[in-house]
């Protein structure tokens, strides 16, 4: 087998519509979903690869923006080799598809049915198979497929699914159908973790996983692959090219000032990121979010507060009293006291908590939801 370089990347996820975060910001992260495209391009000429593999959802739906085709169309079209895309169940193939409409550049091919197809490249002594999602769910595209193999060619597959899970509605494959497939290599694509490099049988295969974070179920560094093939053996190299990241923090502010606990944890440059941070432990008072944010945000692209922190024991002190307040915190702590675990009573002290921040017109601090 010859040797042979590829970027291979997947899930995009171009015009994800952000609707956590304010509409400025979002628009803001659609432009810059865009960037990622003159990254990758930029990448496959830095790296002097022979193929880029796009493994599904480079789109988000089937109606993007028109400067999100524009672009797409140009950045592909200034890639220095030819271009693979297997369409996923975001951005399936059909007669109205972005695929079906935009005039894709020479050195691109997309695969526009559900049957396996053989692209040949007898420059690059390679043979490039693959398949598209025709409708938002798929069956098994790889099963019962066998490639012929031929002495120094190499087979490639370019592909979404999901691996190793058996009914799943997005093209399950399974590992013995990879074995017995007669590919090289599978540049698979749908889940937006990364694998790392895998093998069945003769078979190496990855996903990628999603080039840069869209929620906060997508958080840490995100990659692209760098992948060579020589001699049966493969090198797998992953590259950023995010610009931001979504990160999860918690911060235990036990016997300490809030705004401290929380700088002494962050790292040193945020200012490009999502963050969630989450306060936790034991206080006297609860944290005053609305006065935390104030003094934070300007360290973050866009910043989350939420406040999970106990109130010691002295938030009985006025239960029992002849007021709203004694009212509210004795019929709590009648049934605090009663608590047969710990789960429960920690669930009544942050009721407690919750309850005398709206009896002081509190509210907790939540720019924007879960993604």
């Amino acid at each position: 087998m010859s040797g042979i370089k590829i970027l291979h990347a997947a899930d995009l996820h171009l015009d994800s519509p952000f609707e956590a975060l304010p509409s400025g910001k979002a628009a803001i992260r659609r432009k810059e979903q865009r960037e990622l495209l003159e990254a990758l391009a930029k990448l496959a000429a830095t790296e002097h690869v022979d193929l880029v593999l796009l493994s599904g959802d480079l789109l988000d739906s089937g109606t993007p923006y028109y400067e999100t085709g524009e672009e797409l169309v140009r950045a592909l079209r200034s890639i220095p080799a030819a271009v693979f895309i297997a369409p996923g169940n975001h951005d399936f193939y059909d007669a109205r598809s972005p695929y079906a409409r935009l005039q894709m550049p020479e050195n691109v091919h997309v695969f526009t049915d559900s049957a396996i197809r053989c692209f040949a490249l007898p420059s690059l002594k390679a043979r490039v198979y693959g398949a598209a999602f025709t409708e938002n769910r798929s069956g098994p595209l790889l099963r019962g497929f066998r490639a012929e193999r031929t002495e120094g060619v190499v087979n490639l597959l370019c592909m979404h699914g999901e691996v190793g899970a058996r009914e799943s509605a997005y093209n399950p494959i399974s590992e013995e159908e990879l074995a017995q497939s007669g590919m090289d290599y599978a540049a698979l694509g749908h889940i937006h973790k990364a694998s790392g490099l895998k093998q069945a049988g003769k078979t190496w295969y990855s996903w990628p996983g999603c080039p840069e974070g869209r929620g906060f179920d997508e958080t840490g560094e995100k990659y692209v692959n760098l992948v060579e093939l020589e001699n049966g053996q493969c090198r797998l190299r992953q590259v950023s090219i995010a610009l931001r990241r979504y990160e999860l923090l918690q911060v235990d502010v036990t016997g300490t000032d809030p705004l401290l606990a929380i700088h002494s944890s962050l790292p040193d440059d945020t200012v490009c990121d999502v963050y969630r941070v989450t306060l936790t432990g034991e206080t006297e008072t609860a944290p005053d979010l609305q006065k935390l944010y104030g003094n934070l945000s300007e360290l973050f692209f866009e910043l989350q507060l939420r406040d999970e922190t106990r109130l010691r024991r002295s938030v009985w002190d006025c239960a029992g009293e002849d007021t709203l307040r004694g009212l509210f915190l004795g019929r709590l702590k009648a049934r605090f006291d009663a608590a047969e675990t710990e789960e429960e009573r920690v669930k009544l002290e942050q009721a407690a908590r919750w309850g005398l921040a709206a009896l002081d017109n509190g509210e907790e601090v939540v720019r924007h939801e879960d993604q």
